[in-house]
């Protein structure tokens, strides 16, 4: 069979791609293209528009990437750019110009990565040689077109990856500002994992009669195990380590990541499971990009197994050989929840999704499962007896491997001798036994409390305030309470106190806590780490077109 004809068996081939490409994807092993490139495809190598919805690892990567490429013009091509991508991170950036450097290093296709941390004099060299593929953050692409170094007007395709998460991020603005620059006769390309209404008027403000895909996780057969397994932990607060380190020994994740609401709960709990004995890294927005980098490499080089991050840190990272997420308390909105879990259970292997859930959360737990359609087992904390089976299940596993594959011929004079003495079994067992605390198996452990998952119809409901008053609610751990003088009088809406932060300080929506809105005043809960940062941002820019007062809250109860 030659080359050419081995290609033909792909899939791909039927999608109209060029040979340059066909060759690379089979180079790379691609064997069939997904649901969402074989829907996508087509439409994109037509100049139509296209809305999709699609969950991280589904493919959608290629699924825009291969278009461009393939339509990318013969022979020489201009200095300006062909396509420009836009992505909510960093590490998203680096990793889709990867992609396409891989997919078109045949076409010589020059793709630039541009964000904010990497020195500026480096992009501005390379966009003054001529790109095809830009790859940008909003905030970094701004930058470059306002010092016009970045030049739109050959601009054919726009595409904007992961588009909810740059909204929750405030790049809202940018992002409207950015397609202003561009030519009206380009192709514009939007995806996103969640489509909330601020997707949707993107859309209708941006897109020309656009082809409408939605691509679900792919299924499996009844009777299968489903591809990523979500399972809920019900725990009292004070015992949430013990029972992260129980689950985590029980289910032995080949790499995980655990994502916590702030710095500071990310610094504890990396010590403590550290403390355990797991080898964790810490991954939060107070860390400088080199130390990002460093974080990283441990985790994809093996030298470290549980990343404890929060969100925004988290966003755009792709690891290859992560097999669970653990939510360490429940998400406070569905969308985050369908991203973290979107990053295992790819490429056919089983992922799963583990969430702590304190009694007043079973509300949340219920809204997750209807979002995302999907059942979240609650399952019992493993007891003391669960954990010492899998331990002793762990240790048999790795006799068994040794009896296998090891050579042990040395060891036989050993157990001759013991022989003549005891009895083989009980010389079995006593080795069992030093195998099973060379392994670092612990001791007794406390049992944690088997707490019974009730609503929050035992929790007070707050009755409403007399005109001037307002009653003081307990602040979430971690979170103080800023007061922004803008209310409802004001048209302030938690969208608009959200995207103020969010794009004027460098904390992330997701970040954001319980947000109260009165007539003349809202209340906003930030992380204590961050209080000065957002105060100070906010005092600086407008919200609602005016400037508002900003300042801790002073309320005290009587």
């Amino acid at each position: 069979m030659t080359p050419d004809a081995a290609l033909d068996t792909s899939g791909f081939a039927e999608l109209g791609l060029r040979p340059e490409l066909l060759r690379a994807l089979a180079q790379l092993g691609y064997e069939e293209p997904t649901p969402i490139q074989s829907e996508a495809i087509p439409p994109l190598m037509a100049g139509t528009d296209l809305l999709g919805q699609a969950a991280t690892g589904t493919g959608k990567t290629a699924a825009f990437a291969l278009p461009i490429l393939a339509r990318l013009p013969s022979g020489e091509r201009s200095g300006d750019p062909f396509a420009l991508v836009l992505v909510p991170t960093r590490e998203l950036a680096v990793q889709v110009s990867e992609a396409v450097h891989r997919y078109g290093r045949e076409l010589g296709t020059r793709v630039l990565p541009i964000y904010g941390g990497q020195p500026i004099g480096r992009q501005l060299r390379e966009l003054q040689r001529g790109v095809d593929v830009v790859v940008a953050t909003p905030g970094r692409a701004l930058d470059h077109i306002g010092r016009k170094t970045l030049r739109l007007d050959a601009l054919e395709i726009v595409v904007l990856d992961e588009a909810d998460e740059m909204l929750d991020m405030g790049f809202a603005e940018d992002i409207e500002a950015i397609l202003v620059e561009t030519p009206e006769s380009r192709q514009t390309v939007l995806f996103s994992a969640t489509m909330p209404p601020r997707i949707d008027a993107i859309a209708r403000r941006h897109l020309r009669e656009p082809v409408r895909i939605q691509i679900e996780r792919e299924s499996t057969a009844p009777g299968e195990a489903p591809r990523v397994r979500q399972s809920a932990y019900v725990v009292p607060r004070a015992h949430k380590p013990a029972a992260l380190g129980r689950v985590l020994d029980v289910e032995a994740p080949e790499a995980a990541i655990v994502f916590c609401r702030t710095r500071e709960e990310v610094d504890h709990l990396t010590e403590t499971m550290n403390g355990r004995g797991y080898r964790a890294e810490a991954l939060h927005g107070g860390m400088g990009q080199e130390q990002r980098d460093r974080v990283m490499a441990r985790l994809r080089n093996g030298t470290a197994d549980l990343l404890v991050a929060t969100d925004v840190a988290a966003r755009g990272l792709d690891i290859e050989q992560l097999s669970h997420v653990v939510n360490y308390n429940v998400p406070s909105a569905p969308e985050a929840y369908v991203h973290r879990i979107g990053r295992v259970g790819r490429a056919g292997r089983e992922g799963v999704a583990i969430t702590l859930a304190e009694p007043r959360e079973h509300r949340m737990l219920k809204t997750i499962e209807r979002v995302t359609k999907s059942a979240i087992t609650v399952e019992k904390v493993p007891t003391v007896a669960d954990l010492r089976a899998r331990r002793l299940e762990l240790t048999r596993s790795a006799l068994e491997e040794s009896m296998l594959e090891d050579d042990l011929e040395q060891f036989r004079v050993v157990v001759d001798t013991l022989a003549d003495e005891f009895d083989l079994v009980e010389i079995a067992m006593a080795a069992v036994k030093l195998a099973h605390e060379a392994s670092g198996a612990a001791a007794d452990e406390e049992e944690i409390p088997e707490v019974p998952l009730r609503g929050d119809r035992d929790r007070g409901r707050r009755e409403p305030a007399g005109r001037g008053e307002r009653r003081p609610r307990a602040v979430a751990g971690g979170m103080t309470r800023i007061f922004v003088g803008a209310g409802r009088s004001a048209g302030v809406r938690p969208r608009d106190l959200v995207g103020a932060i969010a794009g004027e300080s460098r904390l992330g929506g997701r970040e954001i806590g319980a947000i109260e809105i009165a007539d003349r005043f809202s209340l906003v809960e930030v992380p204590d780490h961050a209080v000065e940062d957002v105060i100070s941002s906010l005092r600086q820019t407008t919200i609602k077109g005016r400037k508002v007062t900003v300042r801790r809250e002073r309320f005290e109860p009587r």
